[in-house]
């Protein structure tokens, strides 16, 4: 995984750490499919979301692990209570900043995919197997839901109108057509996660889609669903005067940060990309460009006879004339052969953004 700030590293370290002691080997051999889920203050949700997680999804064990961000309430004693294995964070960082934790705990414990939905009940366990299902096919590398493609409770004009303007201006961005940029229930490919540059402590979402879209992974929506949040309240959009609850203001937050993201995430990768491209052309250049050879005159022995730098009587000598046939290109060993067979190593040419 690439972190921005080292900072980060270190709290995930000693987390991941903490993690190993409380669950040993099982930490290490988790199921194929890994559930992944942040969670702030979330009491009175979580266990109920955890009992209703699936214990297979496409015919694939499941395991739950619960994030918790710096909680000061009893999220952890619940959702151990409702059997997820919880990693206790004592300080809040975020959901971008859990998920991004709650990803390398999956990669390093031997998951093969990851499923990531929210701790406040809003998506459908039911519909993790349409999510994760074109993954486990083959078809993508990342399925997001989409509630502009399925359905949504929300009566929200503002909340609406910025799903149809985030879309927009990502598929714009990208190059790649996307209806919901935000949604919680998405599923893929563990090592994704690894290759691609997660730093955003909050709206970690449209920076997994950006980096994921623009170093060439295959990315997939499907119809899915959002209900309305029924226990706690949102923790997105907060600021100064969140307390007071004060209509449109919340979300004029959300937006403005949420926009923050997604044209910096865009920009860091399209400088990113730029780099890649630029010094896989060089390698590809310094890997082609054979010297050129001169010619080595022939040599004419005491004899009369005439031949290449070589004995005679076929015992094999060394002198002026083999070292500069050998320093010209002229035989095994020499720059020309070196370069061939660089050469031929072209014809396969590795993604250098496909890392994990």
């Amino acid at each position: 995984m690439i972190y921005g700030n080292p900072a980060d590293q270190a709290v995930d370290d000693k987390a991941i750490d903490a993690f190993g002691e409380a669950y040993g080997e099982q930490a290490t051999a988790l199921p194929p499919v890994a559930i992944v889920i942040a969670a702030y203050n979330e009491e009175g949700a979580i266990g109920p979301v955890i009992e209703a997680l699936p214990a297979q999804v496409c015919g694939l064990a499941t395991a739950a692990i619960v994030v918790a961000d710096g909680c000061a309430d009893g999220t952890v004693k619940e959702a151990l209570t409702a059997g997820a294995m919880v990693c206790d964070v004592p300080v809040n960082r975020g959901q971008g900043a859990a998920l991004r934790l709650g990803y390398r705990l999956a990669r390093e414990g031997g998951a093969t995919y990851i499923i990531t939905t929210d701790a406040d009940g809003q998506y459908n366990p039911a519909e993790m197997d349409r999510v994760l299902g074109p993954v486990v096919a083959g078809e993508a590398d990342f399925v997001t839901g989409s509630r502009r493609l399925g359905s949504q409770e929300t009566k929200d004009v503002i909340r609406r109108s910025g799903v149809r303007f985030f879309a927009g201006t990502i598929s714009m961005l990208t190059g790649q057509k996307v209806s919901d940029t935000t949604f919680g229930l998405r599923a893929m490919r563990a090592e994704v996660t690894g290759a691609v540059r997660l730093e955003q402590p909050q709206y970690q979402a449209s920076e997994l889609l950006i980096g994921v879209i623009t170093h060439g992974y295959k990315v997939a929506e499907v119809p899915a669903t959002i209900h309305r949040r029924r226990v706690g309240e949102s923790k997105k959009g907060q600021n100064p005067l969140y307390g007071l609850h004060l209509p449109g203001v919340n979300n004029l937050f959300y937006g403005a940060r949420f926009a923050r993201v997604v044209y910096g995430t865009w920009w860091r990768e399209r400088q990113r990309a730029g780099q890649t491209e630029a010094s896989a052309r060089a390698e590809a250049a310094e890997l082609t460009e054979v010297p050129e050879l001169t010619e080595v005159p022939e040599r004419i022995d005491p004899a009369g006879q005439s031949g290449s730098a070589g004995s005679s009587s076929g015992t094999a000598r060394s002198g002026p004339v083999d070292s500069a046939a050998r320093a010209n290109g002229s035989g095994p060993g020499s720059v020309e052969a070196s370069a061939s067979s660089a050469a031929a190593g072209l014809a396969a040419p590795v993604d250098p953004a496909k890392r994990t």
